[in-house]
């Protein structure tokens, strides 16, 4: 898998109070921008719709620690979604056959790891960003 490297860099802060406004933010700019569902352009993808919805409803299903940990990479898991052309890894999803999930790899200023992933049915073609997070 080759890595990408973005220019954001991870939202400053210990706390999920203190990292949870830029992200919400970020997320508000790019809501504005459309009348439905919100979503982001993917340079890989040719320019496809990836719909961001999903991951607020992923996150909220985490606990607080991990919540914080994820939310750290948002700016910078979107930004990579929308400028790389690298090649992510592709797989099956093991609960659900017909979709695939793409895992896509950066890297901070700080040269800081994170992935970013997104979700793909194969019927009708929709993808969803899923989660950014750093490895474990």
């Amino acid at each position: 898998m080759k890595i990408q490297q973005v220019k954001a860099t991870v939202y400053p802060g210990t706390d999920y109070k203190e990292v949870y406004p830029p992200a919400r933010k970020l997320y508000k700019q790019i809501k504005a921008q459309t009348k439905r569902q919100p979503y982001i352009r993917a340079a890989y993808f040719n320019k496809e719709k990836i719909f961001i919805e999903l991951f607020w409803i992923h996150l909220n299903q985490k606990n607080r620690k991990e919540r914080n940990k994820r939310l750290k990479y948002y700016g910078c898991g979107i930004e990579l979604l929308r400028t790389t052309r690298q090649q992510p890894t592709t797989k099956k999803n093991p609960n659900k056959p017909s979709e695939l999930l793409h895992r896509f790899a950066g890297v901070t200023p700080n040269n800081e790891l994170f992935y970013v992933q997104v979700k793909e049915d194969t019927k009708t073609k929709r993808k969803d960003f899923m989660s950014v997070f750093p490895p474990e």
